[in-house]
């Protein structure tokens, strides 16, 4: 059996953007009805742009799927919905953003009484429930290591070190780093803050430990960023090798490339990412007696349950338990 009914998945913004405006064949053939309602939930509706990637290809999927099938929207059953998901080679996890994405987009059909019933509303998928996170988790040693091990002779090792800084003392996730304006960074009465944009549209204010401070206020005075206007990006990319930075904002993706070549240089796993941080400064706090609730508000979470998810210590306890093993 084959599954020509996946598409191939588009990594660029751009590709994103094309492909929203490319309605897939299972609503474009059902009518004007149709389209609006799909219109108006991808473009109206989700304002996310990763929830929207992932709702749009999960639609795509499925109407590849039914092609394939000669299955018309308006004659798509549960059994369907069942049938397609059973087909889909993916984890249990991403199975379940198919059919949460199906859901939503059915329910927007069923208001514009495109279709009577919304067929995915019954469909139930496998049980999954996560003790642990998968992200790897990065040791304090060598933690401390990829710091000493930059450059500090230039800005664009200044930059890289404020940037890994920030990760490591602030929990923040890379995409919230990213999208620091010069003005983010700033003197509140005696302490020093970071403001960070994050998901959801929240805007949190962390504050500055004396370290990172110092390494900050030496990158900017060497970037020339001191005085650079409010709204101008705190981390710029850089002209290739010349170690110097241009106008143009660092993206996370840069950001998580920049981290591979670092741990790479330190002869570092490079299965770690930006992510590692969060764990490790998680992990550290509660295993100091930092109270769950204190470290759930430094992360940014909205449930206590996920914040536990970055929670390693039983892992250590683990690890510890089967080294005494004495077969």
């Amino acid at each position: 059996m084959t599954n020509d009914w996946l598409p191939a998945r588009s990594a660029s913004a751009g590709g994103l953007a094309q492909n929203i405006i490319e309605v897939p064949a299972l609503v474009r053939n059902a009518g004007d009805g149709a389209r609006f309602a799909f219109d108006e939930f991808f473009h109206g509706q989700i304002r996310n742009p990763h929830t929207r990637k992932a709702y749009l290809h999960a639609l795509r999927v499925f109407s590849n799927w039914c092609e394939a099938k000669n299955i018309e929207l308006v004659r798509v059953m549960p059994g369907h919905v069942g049938q397609f998901l059973d087909a889909l080679p993916v984890s249990v996890p991403t199975r379940k953003v198919h059919l949460a994405a199906l859901r939503r987009f059915f329910d927007e059909l069923v208001l514009r009484h495109v279709i009577i019933l919304n067929p995915a509303l019954s469909v139930r998928s496998e049980r999954y429930q996560a003790v642990e996170g998968k992200t790897p988790e990065i040791s304090i040693e060598h933690a401390r290591r990829l710091l000493q091990s930059l450059d500090r002779a230039h800005v664009v090792g200044l930059r890289d070190r404020a940037v890994i800084a920030i990760l490591i003392y602030t929990a923040a996730r890379v995409g919230a780093v990213a999208k620091l304006r010069r003005s983010d960074f700033n003197s509140v009465s005696d302490q020093y803050c970071l403001r960070f944009h994050e998901k959801g549209g929240k805007v949190r204010e962390i504050p500055v430990r004396h370290d990172l401070q110092e390494i900050l206020q030496v990158y900017l005075e060497t970037s020339g960023l001191r005085y650079a206007e409010p709204t101008s990006p705190l981390f710029r990319t850089a002209i290739r090798r010349t170690q110097r930075l241009t106008q143009n904002r660092m993206t996370a993706d840069d950001m998580a490339r920049m981290l591979k070549r670092r741990l790479r240089n330190a002869g570092l796993s490079e299965r770690l990412s930006p992510h590692s941080f969060r764990v490790t400064t998680i992990t550290e706090l509660l295993e100091q007696g930092v109270p769950l609730a204190d470290v759930q508000y430094l992360a940014g979470h909205s449930d206590p349950r996920t914040t536990q998810l970055y929670d390693r210590r039983q892992r250590r306890v683990t690890r510890n338990i089967v080294e005494r093993i004495s077969v």
